[in-house]
Parts: structure tokens; C-alpha cells; sequence
């Protein structure tokens, strides 16, 4: 069984009150696709400060998500036989 390695890097920045991620995915022949997600704090979220680090990092692996399929779904249309 081969065994394929892909990675993903997780970028977090805060501004005030928001919370901006940008998950990037890198395959082994060099694709490169870009997610990105937001969260904007809460007050009651002070007690745990990783709240917004979460909601935005999951927002942005979904988006990352939801534009590989999309890749794979052009993908898969180029090379239909008709």
C-alpha cells in the first residue's frame, strides 16, 4: 500500500475582538489550496482564550474542505470521457 503525505499549515492572527485563520494545504506534487475562517470573541469568552481560535480554525478547514472537493470535482470533469 502506498502511503501519501499531504500537510496543512494553520496561520492564526488576532485583531481586538477577531480572530482570522488561514489553513493551507500542500500536496506532494506541489498544489497548494487556501481555506479561511474568522471568529470574533465573545466577552464570556475570557475564560477560555482558545474559543476563538477553535470556531475560526474549524471555519477554515471547512472552507479548505469545501474547496477541495470542488478541485476534485473540475478534476473529475476534465477527464470524463465525453
Amino acid at each position: 500500500m502506498e502511503t501519501k503525505q499531504w500537510s496543512v499549515r494553520i496561520d492564526i492572527s488576532e485583531s481586538g475582538k477577531e480572530t482570522h485563520v488561514r489553513a493551507v494545504l500542500t500536496t506532494m506534487n506541489g498544489t497548494v489550496l487556501e481555506g479561511h475562517g474568522q471568529a470574533r470573541r465573545h466577552p464570556r469568552d475570557r475564560a477560555v482564550p482558545e474559543i476563538g481560535d477553535e470556531l475560526a480554525a474549524g471555519r477554515a478547514l471547512i472552507d479548505l474542505g469545501s474547496r477541495l472537493v470542488q478541485l476534485a470535482t473540475a478534476d473529475m470533469a476534465e477527464s470524463a470521457p465525453w
